[in-house]
């Protein structure tokens, strides 16, 4: 099934003398794992606003071409309908934190309780969230009290009490430290073996490369690659739209150049070992 499929969109927000998004055409099927990348301010985040129907219903604007859902126009979803189905993150975990609520626990019941879930399901999905984001000494803390990481989990936690069935996620690791980097690819190793949709917003591209299925290259607000990671990941192309390679595919790109044969281009590090051992 097709989550999302945007035919020929462009976009261009008010005041502005161009395009931010153009022409662009793509699917995102159900189940997958997509990494959108591109250089800074080749129309990422516009993008995921388009996405999640806040272009043009927040940011105004001149949005043309279609935009689909489940396979239904985005602007025939009710007002919160779309935040019942698609979740999304922010870069800065700040700014996802409602404010209104002095404990984690209540937290990560918040947005259930503004949709009328039911108390005895609220606290059941409460305690999975806390079980799956190993969220068991926080629960009672302050949520403005919490570091950087936790803030991150916390954060990305209630965005998924909801359960959405595709989730943006915008930079989640953006201004975390490696432990708190891996901790959130566990969680979104986790949404996927759940079967989430999920679109990933990431310069760790390292991790993109481990973690993704197929990957979104903008650049200039058009689409100009697509396709597994395995395809685009080892494209040198890449770097001339101003994208970034994983350092095992940078490493073996570099040994073909100066005549060294290599069938496979590997992603990561680990694939790399695998072929060097042989």
């Amino acid at each position: 099934m097709d989550m999302v499929t945007l035919n020929h969109v462009s976009y261009q927000y008010p005041l502005e003398s161009g395009e931010v998004i153009r022409d662009l055409s793509l699917t995102l099927e159900a189940g997958r794992v997509y990494g959108l990348i591109g250089a800074n301010e080749s129309g990422k985040t516009t993008l995921c606003n388009i996405i999640r129907g806040f272009i043009p219903a927040l940011y105004k604007g001149k949005l043309t071409g279609e935009v689909r859902v489940k396979g239904r126009p985005v602007e025939e979803y009710a007002d919160g309908e779309l935040a019942t189905i698609i979740g999304y993150s922010f870069q800065n975990p700040f700014t996802q934190i409602s404010g209104v609520k002095d404990t984690v626990y209540e937290e990560l019941a918040y947005g259930m309780e503004n949709i009328g879930v039911p108390r005895e399901k609220m606290v059941e999905r409460v305690d999975e969230l806390v079980r799956i984001f190993h969220l068991e000494e926080l629960v009672r803390k302050n949520p403005f009290e919490l570091s950087g990481g936790q803030k991150q989990r916390v954060a990305l936690a209630s965005m998924l009490a909801l359960d959405p069935e595709l989730v943006i996620l915008d930079e989640p690791t953006s201004q975390l430290d490696p432990q708190s980097t891996d901790d959130i690819f566990e969680i979104i190793q986790l949404l996927k073996q759940q079967g989430k949709t999920i679109l990933l917003v990431e310069h760790k591209i390292d991790l993109v490369a481990a973690y993704c299925d197929d990957i979104l290259l903008l650049h200039q607000g058009k689409l100009v690659m697509q396709g597994s990671a395995q395809q685009v990941l080892t494209d040198p192309k890449v770097l001339d739209y101003g994208g970034q390679l994983p350092q095992a595919a940078l490493y073996f790109l570099a040994r073909r150049a100066q005549g060294q044969p290599a069938d496979r281009i590997p992603l990561t590090v680990q694939q790399a070992y695998e072929i060097l051992k042989k």
